[in-house]
């Protein structure tokens, strides 16, 4: 039996060329969306054992997709495979409970295989994602009216960092310093006990920040 996957993306070039390199293989498309609210429901729908979904989609996206599928009780499984490799991305999707991140530039055989391992419920990030993401921040539990660590200034730091911006855009975003923004990274990576910036997106995420 072939593996069923629904395909999320807004280029319809992308859409059919995977279409073409899926022909002679055991995937098979059983639709097509062209943003996350139309993913939504047709994997509601029709049910596929895979949702190979971009991250950055027209209307609702494709990681406020995720969210809405989990908190409608769907558990279908979603791989990103996207354009937009910004590791905070990825650190978002891996909270929200995504199976896999991959790049565009991924094989045929390589995309072919995650699917398959997907579906079979295993997972597949890049070994070096997989590292980045894995520490205190991938364990973490909510809060649950425990006062944060992290002053409100520092909080909202952290929003801008989870949701990808680079320190001059969060500086520009609440009108700080570039040096500033700096003091504010280090401060809330120390105080997380996280790595870097994507454990950092990851535990924002977990507690509902992002």
């Amino acid at each position: 039996m072939p593996t069923t996957v629904l395909l999320a993306d807004d280029h319809p070039a992308l859409r059919a060329g995977l279409r073409a390199w899926f022909a002679d293989s055991p995937i098979e498309i059983v639709g097509e969306a062209e943003n996350g609210a139309q993913a939504q429901q047709l994997v509601e729908e029709l049910r596929p054992q895979v949702l190979l979904l971009e991250v950055l989609l027209p209307g609702v996206d494709g990681l406020q997709c995720l969210a809405r599928l989990r908190d409608a009780g769907i558990e279908t499984p979603v791989l990103y495979y996207t354009a937009h490799t910004n590791p905070t991305y990825a650190a978002r999707a891996s909270a929200l409970g995504a199976a896999g991140f991959l790049p565009k530039s991924t094989s045929r055989e390589e995309l072919t295989a995650a699917i398959t391992t997907i579906a079979s419920g295993g997972t597949s990030w890049p070994s070096d994602l997989a590292r980045r993401l894995s520490g205190p921040a991938a364990t973490s539990q909510s809060l649950n009216g425990v006062a944060s660590p992290l002053t409100a200034r520092e909080d909202e730091v952290l929003k801008q960092l989870a949701f990808g911006l680079s320190n001059k855009e969060i500086a520009q975003a609440l009108g700080i310093s570039y040096e500033t923004v700096k003091e504010h990274v280090q401060h809330i990576l120390r105080k997380l006990n996280v790595a870097d910036r994507t454990q950092a997106a990851v535990w924002a995420v977990r507690q509902g920040l992002a």
